[in-house]
């Protein structure tokens, strides 16, 4: 069974009751004409079974047979998970997995250091420079995501400017060198709506490869100020009652899964 990607999609069959659940196996993209097509194999994690996950890249231009389609990689997440979190495991895992490092492989062909062409290491998961010896690793960038309760039980969504129209979602940002995560959150909301949080709670992470993050969910409490988007990332920040709530992000994600616990009360 192999996983196929292209651009930022899942290749799957084109039939009524094809399962996204399942990876396709060899004979079904037999028939694709892509000179460029990258075939690789990534080891599962803790030794899970299969131990290898076969991934096949082909390039966003080459036409698919009649009988594949291509779906967005997160389109799909949210389809095979339903409401529950990715945790990492079994069919989203691989799945995940697989997509993280096909994206980390097409931008490490080359040595960072000397620009010679690299090799996929045979001892473990990196990319080897034959020339200067350089090991490269898949990039994982580590970013909090925050789940804010008011006194009212409110809880605080924003709408991103790169989020489709509509949807609001939690607070979340990117954790920088020499910060913990705790610091994180309180920078990230102070720039983004300019409140204080308090009671910061670690709940669940997810590795979400978009196209690198491990997401870390926590939850906190208003501790003070009003809310005051930044209008650089922020567009519209409010607090929400659970019977009046905007458009929410899709489920499979760690957003939805936070929100979700608090919809239904923990």
């Amino acid at each position: 069974m192999v996983y196929v990607f292209q651009g930022d999609k899942l290749v799957s069959k084109d039939v009524p009751d094809a399962r996204l659940d399942q990876p396709l196996d060899f004979d079904a993209i037999a028939d694709i004409q892509d000179s460029s097509l990258v075939s690789f194999t990534v080891p599962s994690i803790n030794n899970t079974l299969p131990p290898l996950i076969s991934v096949v890249d082909i390039a966003p231009e080459t036409p698919l047979p009649a009988s594949l389609r291509a779906l967005p990689v997160r389109q799909a997440l949210s389809l095979v998970t339903g409401s529950a979190s990715v945790d990492g495991q079994g069919f989203t895992g691989r799945l995940l997995r697989a997509y993280h490092v096909v994206q980390w492989r097409r931008t490490s062909i080359f040595c960072g250091t000397c620009g010679s062409r690299n090799t996929d290491a045979l001892d473990e998961l990196a990319r080897l420079c034959p020339v200067c010896g350089r090991r490269e690793y898949p990039r994982i960038s580590p970013a909090i995501i925050i789940l804010i309760i008011n006194d009212n039980d409110q809880v605080l969504l924003a709408h991103n400017k790169r989020f489709t129209n509509g949807v609001y979602s939690l607070i979340a940002g990117f954790n920088e060198a020499g910060e913990s995560l705790e610091a994180t959150i309180v920078r990230e909301v102070r720039e983004e709506v300019a409140i204080e949080v308090k009671d910061i709670r670690y709940i669940t992470s997810q590795p979400w490869p978009f196209p690198n993050s491990l997401m870390l969910g926590f939850t906190a409490r208003h501790a003070g100020g009003t809310i005051r988007v930044d209008d650089v990332e922020i567009e519209d920040a409010r607090w929400f009652s659970r019977d009046a709530l905007p458009k929410l992000p899709d489920h499979g994600s760690v957003s939805r899964f936070l929100i979700n616990q608090w919809l239904y009360r923990w």
